[in-house]
């Protein structure tokens, strides 16, 4: 088992939920729950600095089949944008379905009804995911979930592939003027060179995307 606190995070439409580990990563407990909007990145980037984070755990919802929704889609740009602003720290995504469920279930058992509940469940949500991380972890022996790469890996990516590009189009051009000696094969070199560029593109498209 690894040292160090980690932060749980679950990632509601107007809450986020935050938890925390002890530094050997056997016990989660609530912290705090963060408005979402305006200065959640930097609550929570603040949180991770007083508690001396040394990863981040991000609940991924999904449906009991495994599928992902909106939720989950929301969850993985949330995850996206607390890696970019706590870069380098490992920010992980981890498997969360019925967290709040569980959650509610547990403030009920305890007797925290209606609007007290509501004002805490999103940190006990954040204590049920992470402490299912760390006994995951502790029970495999490995990290949970998968890593969230950070933006600028992914921009470095499509900048491989915008130089494949350009080698492609570079490429094109030679075809081209070899293609020029023999005449009727100039259109084939015209369309080496559409065709080099083309993959370059598409894979460009989602990195850029990734980086914003």
């Amino acid at each position: 088992m690894r040292n160090g606190v980690r932060l749980g995070i679950d990632v509601g439409t107007v809450r986020v939920g935050v938890a925390r580990s002890d530094p050997s990563g056997l016990l989660a407990t609530p912290v705090e729950t963060v408005r979402r909007g305006k200065g959640d990145l930097a609550r929570i980037a603040a949180i991770a600095a007083e508690h001396e984070a040394v990863e981040i755990v991000v609940g991924l919802p999904t449906s009991l089949s495994g599928r992902e929704g909106p939720a989950a889609a929301a969850a993985r740009e949330f995850a996206a944008r607390i890696a970019a602003r706590l870069a380098p720290l490992p920010v992980r995504l981890y498997d969360e379905r019925l967290t709040t469920v569980t959650a509610q279930q547990r403030l009920r058992a305890g007797g925290v009804r209606g609007r007290n509940q509501r004002q805490v469940v999103d940190q006990e949500a954040a204590v049920v995911l992470l402490q299912a991380a760390l006994d995951a972890e502790r029970a495999s022996g490995r990290p949970p979930g998968h890593l969230v790469a950070p933006p600028g890996r992914a921009g470095d990516a499509s900048g491989g592939a915008r130089g494949g590009s350009a080698a492609g189009d570079r490429a094109g051009g030679r075809d081209g003027a070899s293609a020029d000696a023999s005449g009727p094969a100039d259109g084939a070199g015209g369309t080496g060179g559409g065709a080099a560029r083309g993959p370059g593109d598409a894979s460009a498209g989602p990195g850029g995307s990734g980086a914003g």
